[in-house]
């Protein structure tokens, strides 16, 4: 499979040949939808926590006796039906989230979405991104050269960069990662996906064994 290289002019110099391994991949949306909702979960926190009837303060004591009163009988106004009493069944925060993944499915699903981009114009491949100098207005003007049909964009490059990084961390619609840290969640957070040859080179190593 080929697809388009473009210059840090927004110009088309050439084409460059895809692994259909990786890039020309069946998509099936429930082995993706399997692995982001997996990756969603590993990354969750159980921040909320209640505590139990033993927990709460107070109710050290029966509230009244047993009969002869006319009310309902009550142990503890710790219990559950009592307002400020213990929670019954509520969340704790030990709950883990967490779920085993297989790594093979893993790499499948990024690869289904690898696909997807290419097959719906969302990948685009630069020569390099070697500007005269890391300034953000270079690289903003750099995207609206571009054919892309979304400014919101997801840079790839291999390695860490710390020139792009730099000049894109203050582009709200635009995020820049490493390409071998690439994952399901965050390609399907952004529309478009801008990449140089050499991140191309790292996820065809990574994804095409």
């Amino acid at each position: 499979m080929k697809v388009k290289v473009y210059n840090l002019e927004g110009k088309e110099t050439g084409e460059i040949n895809l692994s259909d391994k990786v890039f020309n991949v069946p998509v099936k949306q429930d082995t993706v939808h399997q692995v982001f909702v997996a990756l969603r979960n590993i990354a969750r926190q159980p921040w909320a926590d209640t505590k139990g009837k033993g927990e709460v303060s107070g109710g050290g004591k029966k509230p009244w006796p047993q009969k002869g009163t006319g009310r309902a009988r009550h142990g503890s106004i710790r219990s559950p039906i009592w307002k400020g009493g213990g929670v019954a069944f509520g969340p704790l925060s030990t709950r883990n989230y967490k779920g085993k993944i297989n790594k093979k499915i893993r790499r499948l699903a990024l690869k289904m979405c690898l696909s997807d981009k290419v097959a719906n114009n969302g990948f685009m491949v630069v020569e390099d991104f070697n500007f005269i100098e890391p300034k953000t207005k270079l690289f903003a003007n750099f995207l609206k050269l571009l054919p892309a049909k979304d400014d919101r964009v997801l840079i790839l490059t291999a390695g860490k960069n710390e020139n792009v990084l730099q000049m894109t961390r203050n582009l709200p619609k635009a995020k820049t990662m490493q390409a071998e840290d690439l994952n399901v969640v965050e390609i399907l957070s952004k529309p478009v996906v801008i990449i140089n040859k050499e991140g191309v080179a790292k996820l065809e190593e990574i994804l095409g064994k």
